[in-house]
């Protein structure tokens, strides 16, 4: 497999994988290219590499380790709450970066996943997201076979209480979805309430460059009659929205009126209940998926 061909066949594995240690899409890229400009430079220099697979994830995922023990303290001082940035996925996606699941892909669980050490969470999305065998793993992060094998035990243990729930069908959520934005629409607070997790829960995140919730609004009640003021004010405004494909589940891009955009919101649904809504804003998660507007000034100044 010669360079160009290792690029085009393993970047969507390396993407994936990258994006999910990091959480950006962004920083993913820079990782990727990274990992490949070290390819280059080691085939041109000599080396011989017997599998670019095994070199390449190497280093990808060395490479990410390393960046989240830095963003960790970059996050400790991030204003608000901080998520993920958003992928927009679906038949028309990018295949570098459509979801092998769903499930693994979405906001809920890279939030997750932020209770893991970077070691931890290589190991854990090595082995039970991409199927790596342990014996490759424990070559790719530098540690032993048994080392990962105890790593993945305790991640597991990390996560299980948390693991999120979906709606097992696509289908079923995205009728669910149909309705819950046509209720925040029409302001209909007593059909949005009856759609909602009685402990449902809206998480913003504008990084301090936004005008977000300043920590999250829980209870059905709350929720409905913040989204549907939220809705109100955004009409007046002139903000338009799009239904899309978040990170493999239900959500909706909002637009201004030139079609920039300032926000995304995503659904966690389970047991027929939206049971989270993410709303994401920071205009420099959004940069990755085109145009941005400035949703402070059309709301005024927040």
């Amino acid at each position: 497999m010669d360079e160009g061909d290792a690029y085009q066949e393993l970047r969507p594995l390396l993407f994936s994988i990258a994006y999910r240690m990091v959480g950006s899409a962004s920083e993913a890229e820079d990782l990727v290219q990274e990992a490949y400009l070290r390819f280059h430079r080691a085939v041109a220099g000599g080396a011989e590499v017997d599998s670019p697979k095994a070199y390449l994830s190497t280093v990808t995922t060395r490479l990410a380790i390393d960046h989240l023990r830095s963003a960790r303290a970059r996050r400790e001082q991030y204003v608000g709450d901080w998520l993920p940035e958003p992928l927009v996925t679906g038949e028309a996606a990018d295949p570098a970066v459509h979801a092998e699941t769903a499930d693994s892909l979405s906001l809920a669980f890279l939030v997750l996943l932020e209770r893991l050490s970077p070691v931890q969470r290589a190991v854990f999305l090595l082995h039970e997201v991409f199927g790596y065998p342990y014996a490759e793993i424990a070559g790719l992060v530098g540690r032993s076979e048994d080392t990962c094998r105890q790593t993945a035990a305790r991640a597991r243990r990390h996560l299980e209480a948390g693991r999120p729930r979906f709606e097992a069908s696509r289908r079923q959520r995205e009728e669910l979805a149909r309705r819950f934005f046509a209720a925040v629409d029409e302001g209909d607070t007593e059909g949005l309430v009856g759609l909602l997790a009685a402990d449902a829960v809206l998480v913003g995140d504008g990084g301090g460059k936004a005008p977000a919730l300043a920590a999250p609004l829980y209870g059905a009640e709350r929720v409905a009659r913040f989204l549907i003021g939220l809705a109100r004010r955004g009409r007046a405004a002139g903000i338009g929205n799009a239904p899309a494909e978040i990170n493999g589940h239900p959500g909706l891009l909002t637009l201004d009126s030139a079609g920039r955009l300032l926000g995304v919101l995503a659904l966690d649904i389970a047991d027929g209940r939206v049971q989270t809504v993410r709303s994401i804003i920071n205009p420099d998660k959004l940069r990755h998926l085109g145009p941005v507007g400035d949703l402070t000034a059309l709301l005024g100044g927040g």
